[in-house]
């Protein structure tokens, strides 16, 4: 893995974190989902080292970097096995959009914990009936009374909310009711774990990970005048804050998890002799590899161009290059894990070698938290400016 773009610091930071995880690894994560359990140790760990809030402000006891940073100690944490789901939403999605909106005494209430650790949240956005569609978002918000300082309603459904059950809260996006129009426009809410009317529904899954995915059924959730992040009027703005970096962590993890695979199956093929030579000195085993290591290198650079665009401040450039980067991450992650797999043969498909539970977390990159169709509907009518189809 090539790292000669990166400054000294970014080096250094990369370096410290593939330590981390590789004090942890595979085998630390399968246990614990084998368990049932949580990634506690290793989030303390990576908390105490300063990773979690390496991009939230240093006022609030973060790092003060950026997306760039994050997407670094996500990628090496997958790299070594262990990557960290809940990095994506808990400092990426919320932390940012706090950071970048919420009021000082948000800020001053969830940053601190956020970024050491001892605060997590979750983010609501998927519907059961409105899928890749925002805009058919039905989770609604109404004031009970008048007033700035009337409370919030919140009522609706949410489905795939990871990790609800450890997460202290979750930031919902709903609407609310423009009252110069009548529209319903987008807002995002802070709803704590234990509000009343609030409640989860674990949704079985096959994916095996130590993050649960749940269904949130939200019936007239009351919620205090200043649960609403930002302004009330903002609410697009503030939405995409948060898509974007969740599409570049999503990349990053795509990124760790195919090097992962990409480094199990080099070692074996390496190693690996059935008649004079290792099979990786055969170029139908060798090529391939090449191939997956190539592309994962080029998600990495696309990855990179959109973190930084985005921790410039351009939101517009790092929508395009996060969508780009989210897309090839997560093509070059599954095309990885396959061919990791098929190298091993029947030993891809056996416990001892970690692969085979890849198969179906591989997926994730490609389908969440945006699908790669609704991506290349994004290339073809923002960048290409080829018209709509719907």
């Amino acid at each position: 893995m090539s790292t000669a773009l990166e400054t000294e610091e970014h080096q250094a930071l990369r370096a410290a974190v593939a330590a981390l995880g590789k004090r942890y690894g595979r085998d630390y994560m399968t246990t614990v989902i084998r368990e049932g359990s949580h990634t506690g140790e290793l989030w303390a760990e990576a908390a105490k080292l300063g990773y979690l809030g390496v991009n939230l402000p240093e006022e609030y006891g973060g790092g003060g970097g950026g997306m760039a940073e994050l997407s670094i100690v996500l990628e090496e944490l997958g790299a070594a096995g262990s990557p960290l789901l809940m990095m994506i939403v808990s400092p990426a999605i919320c932390g940012t959009v706090i950071a970048r909106f919420g009021t000082d005494e948000q800020k001053q209430k969830w940053l601190p914990g956020l970024a050491d650790g001892s605060l997590t949240m979750a983010f609501g956005i998927t519907e059961p009936d409105a899928g890749s569609n925002s805009h058919r978002i039905t989770t609604t918000a109404r004031r009970d009374g008048t007033g700035p300082d009337a409370d919030w309603l919140l009522t609706g459904r949410k489905v795939f909310v990871s990790g609800v059950d450890i997460a202290d809260a979750t930031l919902i996006v709903g609407r609310t009711e423009d009252a110069r129009s009548g529209n319903l426009k987008p807002c995002l809410f802070i709803v704590p774990r234990e509000a009343p009317g609030f409640g989860r529904n674990q949704i079985d899954m096959e994916l095996h990970a130590p993050e649960k995915q749940f269904e949130l059924v939200l019936d007239d959730v009351r919620l205090p005048a200043d649960a609403l992040v930002g302004d009330e009027d903002a609410g697009l703005l503030q939405l995409f804050a948060g898509l974007n970096p969740e599409r570049i962590m999503t990349a990053a993890f795509g990124i760790g998890m195919g090097r992962f695979a990409l480094g199990k199956a080099v070692e074996y093929a390496r190693t690996r002799q059935v008649w004079k030579a290792p099979i990786g000195s055969h170029q139908a085993i060798a090529h391939p590899l090449a191939t997956a290591h190539i592309d994962l290198e080029l998600s990495r650079l696309m990855m990179q161009k959109a973190a930084r665009l985005y921790d410039a401040g351009d939101d517009v450039g790092a929508g395009e290059a996060a969508n780009m980067a989210k897309y090839a991450a997560g093509e070059a992650c599954v095309k990885a894990v396959d061919q990791a797999v098929h190298t091993l043969g029947g030993n891809g498909l056996t416990r001892e070698y970690g692969l085979a539970s890849l198969i179906t977390a591989s997926r994730v990159a490609r389908i969440a938290p945006v699908s790669r169709e609704m991506i290349l509907n994004y290339v073809s009518h923002q960048t290409l400016g080829l018209p709509k189809s719907y």
